[in-house]
């Protein structure tokens, strides 16, 4: 496999994307972005779990049940969430303009939304934006895509990612947004990945959401599930492989990749989290079974108080013993190991002193660093990617929408 950081979605053969700005933000900053398959692609998504919806959220999931399709529009600073039925018909316009606009049909397009929840679209400025945003379509304008979808993000996200697949070159990119209301199951995040290998729905639509579980749903950082979370996939079969079989080498190593591009781009939220002065890998393992593992590791990286201990450099092991606790997974406490990078600071659920703190202090001054919890009674385990919580977090939320 080999992997790049430029080019994002516009990497993979087939695939064109423009972003700029449609006056939907109240800075003039890039907020419409839109990714085309110069072909009919297969198609498949994952949703949020929360039960409060954004239109497009609807829309999408009723174009998902075709599994095909062929672009992608997605607006920031406006999340057409609680929006009514007009938010509904707004969705279903946005589509239906850039249908027109590209000569596709209606249900070839699917929407996208992130930003502010409970206001009304400006749909004057976009039905306005639709044609000159088709316009702009290039090979190359992935990052004005990623730039486009940028909430309180403050780095742009994209991956690409290429191996070679019955004799073809196959590349697998995609952008990404989110930095806060960041929780498993999903987001406040968006992620629109494409490939140009030919891949039978089903499989795409499992491989998706395995990828998904593995990276999307492993990044807990705040404890909130938006309203438009979404993860969208097109593959358009330019490579012309054979189309992928379940369970052969084929399939894994296209799984390989989607579980890699989805992977990065969740670490990328992670890193950019709202405020975060800390990004930490925590590892759970010996758990009895990968949900509790998973438990186990959620409940500590949304622990305010253990988040608040990382801003502040402590080692402050008790916190952490208090959120497994919590957890509602099996555990014995008389078990539990705990270490942060190569200091252990637990054994057998007892703290090892003064000495192994602060030892443990001076990974926590550090920038980037693991957290291993062994809760010393199985075989599996899990990992999660997460941050501190700072007092920045405080004030970009308390200003969102002024």
């Amino acid at each position: 496999m080999k992997t790049f950081l430029t080019g994002g979605i516009t990497a993979v053969p087939g695939i064109l994307a423009a972003g700029m700005a449609a006056g939907i933000k109240k800075a003039d900053v890039p907020d419409l972005a839109l990714i085309v398959s110069e072909r009919e692609a297969t198609a498949a998504g994952v949703f949020t779990l929360n039960k409060v919806v954004a239109a497009p959220v609807i829309l999408d999931r009723q174009r998902l049940r075709r599994g095909k399709g062929r672009a992608i529009l997605a607006n920031s600073g406006n999340a057409n969430a609680c929006t009514g039925r007009q938010g509904y018909a707004d969705a279903v316009k946005m589509a239906a303009l850039t249908a027109k606009a590209l000569g596709f049909r209606p249900e070839d397009v699917f929407v996208a939304s992130t930003g502010v929840i409970g206001k009304p679209l400006p749909m004057e400025r976009i039905d306005a934006a639709i044609p000159a945003l088709a316009g702009q379509l290039r090979r190359d304008g992935g990052e004005d895509a990623a730039r486009a979808i940028m909430t309180t993000d403050t780095t742009v996200k994209m991956v690409v990612a290429t191996d070679t697949l019955g004799g073809r070159t196959i590349t697998v990119g995609g952008i990404a947004k989110g930095s806060g209301m960041i929780h498993p199951n999903m987001a406040t995040m968006l992620a629109f990945l494409a490939t140009d290998a030919a891949v039978p729905r089903a499989i795409l639509q499992a491989g998706l959401r395995q990828a998904t579980d593995r990276s999307f749903n492993r990044i807990p950082v705040d404890g909130d599930t938006s309203t438009n979370d979404m993860v969208l996939c097109l593959a358009n079969g330019v490579a012309g492989n054979r189309p992928i079989a379940s369970g052969n080498a084929d399939a894994r190593r296209f799984q390989a990749l989607l579980d890699f591009v989805c992977l990065d781009l969740a670490k990328k939220i992670a890193r950019d989290g709202e405020g975060a002065t800390k990004f930490v890998e925590l590892r759970v393992t010996r758990a009895r079974t990968t949900d509790e593992a998973v438990r186990v590791a959620v409940a500590i990286a949304t622990s305010s108080l253990v988040k608040t201990a990382w801003f502040g450099a402590d080692a402050n092991w008790g916190r952490i013993m208090a959120a497994i606790g919590r957890s509602g997974a099996r555990i014995n406490p008389d078990c539990v190991a705990i270490a942060y990078g190569d200091v252990p600071v637990v054994r057998r659920g007892t703290g090892l002193g003064p000495a192994a703190e602060e030892r443990a202090n001076t990974v926590l001054k550090g920038r980037e660093f693991a957290l291993t919890v062994d809760l010393g009674l199985g075989r599996a385990e899990a990992t999660v990617w997460t941050t501190d919580l700072s007092p920045e977090y405080v004030k970009i939320n308390a200003s969102y929408r002024s």
